[in-house]
C-alpha cells in the first residue's frame, strides 16, 4: 500500500527546480532571484538543477501502483522526493524547447506519476497523495518568442500536472524576448518581479500555517 502523505509533513520551504541544459543562463539567473525573494520573507530554499541530476525516463511499468514510489529505478529521483513532500511551495523554471518545456523538466514531471493512486479497474477515479496539503506553485518559462502564441503550451505544460497533483499554481511566468546567455541580467524589472513573485509564494505558504 501507498504511504500516506499528511499536511502535517509539510513545510513551510520551497523546492526550486530549473530545466535548463545551459549553466549560468537566464533560467539559472531567474531562479535565483526567486530563491533570493522566498529567502527575503525568511523562508528556506533548495534549488535542483536538473542538468546535473541523473534521472531516467518514466516507461509506463506502473510498479509504483503497488509499491506507491518509483520502484523501476535507483536514481536521483529518490533523493528529490521526499524534497518535494517536505516543501509545501514549488517552483517550476524551462527554457522553451520546441513550444514546450525541456526534456529534462518533462522527465522529472513524468516521474511524479507515483504519487497518484487509481481505483481498479480502469480508467476508474484517482487522486493525488500530495493533494489537500495547502501545496501552491510558480511556474515560468523563458524563450525568445515575443508572444505567448508563439511561445506554444510550455507554461501549461507545467501548469497543468502540478493542478492535477493538487497544487494551487498561484501565478504563471511568461518571460519573453531573451535569448542569449545571460541577457536577461541586464533587465533589472524582470529580475525584481521575480524577486517580488519568490516572496509572494513564500507569503502564501506560510499562511498556510495560519
Amino acid at each position: 500500500m501507498a504511504l500516506k502523505i499528511s499536511p502535517a509533513q509539510t513545510k513551510a520551504k520551497i523546492l526550486a527546480i530549473g530545466a535548463s541544459p545551459r549553466n549560468a543562463g537566464n533560467s539559472d539567473i531567474i531562479l535565483k532571484h526567486f530563491c533570493a525573494g522566498a529567502e527575503k520573507y525568511g523562508v528556506k530554499t533548495r534549488d535542483i538543477q536538473l542538468r546535473d541530476c541523473r534521472i531516467s525516463p518514466c516507461v509506463g511499468c506502473e510498479l509504483c501502483r503497488k509499491s506507491g514510489k518509483c520502484s523501476r529505478f535507483d536514481d536521483d529521483m529518490a533523493a528529490i522526493y521526499p524534497q518535494l513532500v517536505e516543501a509545501r511551495g514549488l517552483f517550476l523554471i524551462s527554457p522553451v524547447h520546441n513550444y514546450n518545456i525541456t526534456a529534462w523538466m518533462k522527465g522529472f514531471i513524468d516521474r511524479l506519476y507515483c504519487f497518484y493512486d487509481f481505483t481498479e479497474p480502469r480508467p476508474n477515479s484517482w487522486s493525488s497523495r500530495l493533494a489537500n496539503q495547502g501545496r501552491k506553485a510558480v511556474v515560468a518559462t523563458v524563450c525568445e518568442q515575443t508572444t505567448v502564441e508563439d511561445m506554444g503550451f510550455a507554461l501549461e505544460a507545467m501548469q497543468r500536472p502540478l493542478e492535477a497533483l493538487g497544487y494551487e499554481v498561484i501565478k504563471t511566468i511568461p518571460v519573453l524576448g531573451v535569448f542569449a546567455k545571460g541577457r536577461i541580467a541586464e533587465n533589472t524589472n524582470i529580475l525584481a518581479d521575480m524577486e517580488k513573485q519568490g516572496q509572494i509564494l513564500a507569503r502564501a505558504i506560510s499562511h498556510s500555517d495560519d
